[in-house]
């Protein structure tokens, strides 16, 4: 068992851009989900995992993280997750000593961009770059489930019911 710790940020600029050392493209796959718990399947470009986590306690949560066949993650994903499939890039930035992963959502949540940094402990000091913006770490509205939700929401409704695969612009995860 592992101890996640971690924050959430907006971003205010992209400036973040030029100082990306290493980007990967992940899709995941909600399998389930209660009561701030859940447990997800993730696709990366050569290899899967099946994570399950618990319900976040101030800036932590324990988390659990298997290794799985690439053939099970995508029959998870293609059979089990439904409309909760979320592809992203994910960007790696250095700064100050942490590794901040920039997450850059395509596909529903095209134009989100959320920053996140793993931490030691939860009291320790972060030096924030000046790319970031608001500190949404603890603001339901930018979970990943209750972005989709909202996002699928707003489609169906703008589409008389009908579900799209395909998203407007949105300015969740952007400072305006």
């Amino acid at each position: 068992m592992a101890i996640e710790i971690e924050r959430k940020f907006v971003l205010s600029s992209n400036a973040w851009r030029a100082l990306s050392h290493m980007r990967e493209r992940l899709v995941d796959g909600l399998l389930a989900s209660a009561e701030g718990r859940k447990i997800r399947v993730r696709l990366y470009e050569t290899r899967a995992t099946l994570t399950v986590k618990s319900a976040r306690e101030g800036l932590k949560r324990t988390e659990f993280e298997y290794d799985i066949p690439i053939a099970d993650a995508t029959e998870l994903i293609a059979k089990h997750s439904g409309e909760k499939v979320l592809a992203k890039t994910r960007h790696y930035v250095e700064h100050m000593g942490f590794t901040w992963q920039i997450d850059e959502y395509d596909g529903v949540l095209e134009g989100v961009v959320i920053a996140e940094v793993e931490l030691m402990s939860e009291n320790v000091f972060v030096p924030l770059p000046p790319w970031v913006g608001r500190e949404v770490t603890h603001d339901p509205d930018y979970r990943q489930s209750n972005m989709l939700a909202a996002r699928l929401a707003a489609l169906s409704e703008a589409h008389g019911g009908a579900f799209l695969r395909a998203a407007p612009s949105s300015s969740v995860g952007q400072e305006q």
